[in-house]
């Protein structure tokens, strides 16, 4: 990077070339001259001419009101580029730390829309788990509960822990659904190596082999791509 003396030098020396130009164009050039003198009339002999040299005499180049005024207008233009090139630098700076933060801020909270859906899920499930009554949450205690000796009751807070349960399901299927988490179940399906795992395979004469006929563990995909495979059943072939 050029500095600022050598750029003021630079313009100095333009404007000094300029006068120069201008004055050389205003002054009467300069000729050499001969001389013939004759001497000895009478021979008649003429002598050989004399050469008077010319000094040329270069003008020295002084810096007029004109000079001066462009001289200072460079002078005003290369501090407002200098100006405006540190400015410059100064945005860069402040654009790459404010993509920095907003990088570190994207990686810390990138799964907080995530953690908010499941929010609902986890107070469904808490609901779920309220609804048994406390002295039916542990063994010992459930043995001397007046419900435990009332079957109806029993199984009405079976009932609705079945629910809760379900309904905790059901609800953390659709948070995961949207954010492009999708369960599969294949079962009944032909077995596809690259989106079921095989964890035993038996003889069933009246399914198809490479049928999978139990499905343990529910496969899951993100936006198309296998997550987890499906741990499955298969049929084998019966020869």
């Amino acid at each position: 990077m050029l500095s600022i003396s050598s750029l003021r030098n630079a313009a100095a020396i333009s404007v000094r070339r300029t006068a120069v130009m201008r004055i050389a164009k205003s002054s009467t050039p300069f000729a050499l001259h001969r001389t013939f003198a004759t001497e000895n009339n009478d021979n008649g002999k003429e002598e050989s001419p004399k050469e008077d040299e010319a000094k040329e005499d270069v003008p020295k180049a002084e810096l007029t009101e004109e000079s001066k005024k462009l001289l200072a207008d460079k002078d005003k233009q290369i501090a407002e580029l200098k100006d405006a090139y540190l400015r410059c630098l100064a945005d860069q700076e402040n654009i790459r730390e404010r993509s920095r933060k907003e990088i570190e801020s994207t990686k810390e909270y990138a799964i907080q829309k995530f953690a908010k859906d499941l929010l609902d899920t986890v107070d469904i499930l808490n609901m779920a788990l309220t609804a048994v009554p406390v002295e039916l949450r542990e063994k010992s205690t459930s043995l001397q509960s007046e419900i435990a000796k009332d079957a109806e009751k029993v199984l009405d807070q079976l009932t609705n822990l079945y629910t809760g349960l379900t309904m905790t399901e059901s609800e953390l299927i659709k948070a995961l659904k949207r954010h492009g988490v999708e369960r599969e179940n294949p079962e009944g399906q032909a077995f596809d190596p690259n989106k079921h795992q095989a964890l035993f395979q038996a003889p069933m004469p009246e399914k198809e082999a490479g049928t999978i006929f139990v499905v343990q563990k529910m496969g899951y995909t993100l936006k198309g791509r296998v997550l987890r495979p499906a741990q499955v059943g298969v049929v084998a072939d019966s020869q």
